[in-house]
């Protein structure tokens, strides 16, 4: 119960990997969940299933479009209106092209940079004046291994954006710190689901799993236990981090 009575958004909560384990782990700790999602029925989906396991009083359900700033400001109200407080936010959205520089279309560029790194700020710009207020606040960005190794297979724009979180989080923490309020990226290696399936090459994820110290890929709760940590009161004097878990694929 680390996050009992906390109130915490996770952004891109309804699929199969890293955001949806995150909301399980933080209603296991106690916290009051907010489930947003792009696509309207997982997003009910998901949190009617979270309901039934830990009440309705704590999963609340809401559609938004994280590059959308009138569905995000619409959500940060919405949130705010009925609990009066935003104590965590995790920006887990994000979106992925595979395609070389020199081939890349422009409003690819623009879908992948918008979803990871503009996504980000507008959630964290919706939620920052409240977190100032209450003197308190959480702020963990999903940022990821690319970061660090780049990739031979087309990941310039993720690869640019995820950059992008990592110095963002820096600069935010010396605004904000003041306030109680901690920014930190956590950057995971190979998590495999069903979704990354569908943009990478068969087999390429499991072979490079295995080539890790741990010969296999992490599970998203275990990314999500990293992420609780990070959002709790322990973590505290962690600041401006970016925290690597990708079972030793990458070691700094």
């Amino acid at each position: 119960m680390r996050l009992k009575d906390r109130v915490a958004i996770v952004t891109a909560a309804a699929g199969a990997g890293i955001g949806k384990a995150t909301a399980k782990k933080f209603a296991e700790e106690g916290a009051t969940v907010i489930v947003t999602d792009n696509h309207e029925r997982r997003t009910k989906e998901t949190a009617d299933e979270l309901k039934s396991e830990f009440g309705e009083d704590k999963i609340i359900g809401i559609k938004c479009d994280v590059t959308n700033k009138k569905d995000v400001d619409s959500m940060a109200k919405q949130v705010l209106d009925k609990f009066g407080r935003v104590d965590i936010l995790i920006n887990n959205a994000g979106r992925e092209i595979l395609d070389p520089v020199e081939k890349i279309k422009d409003k690819d560029w623009d879908i992948v940079i918008d979803c990871n790194l503009k996504g980000m700020f507008f959630c964290t710009k919706a939620v920052i004046p409240a977190m100032i207020e209450q003197k308190y606040g959480r702020i963990i960005n999903l940022a990821s291994i690319a970061v660090w190794i780049g990739s031979p297979i087309g990941e310039t724009s993720y690869s640019a954006a995820k950059a992008g979180m990592v110095g963002f989080a820096n600069s935010l923490s010396r605004e904000v710190g003041q306030y109680g309020i901690t920014i930190n990226n956590v950057a995971p290696g190979i998590i495999p689901n069903p979704f990354l399936d569908k943009i990478y090459p068969p087999g390429m994820l499991n072979a490079a799993a295995k080539s890790s110290p741990v010969k296999r890929g992490g599970k998203p709760e275990e990314v999500a236990n990293l992420i609780a940590f990070l959002a709790s009161e322990e973590a505290g004097y962690i600041v401006g981090e970016t925290i690597d878990i990708n079972g030793g694929l990458y070691m700094r």
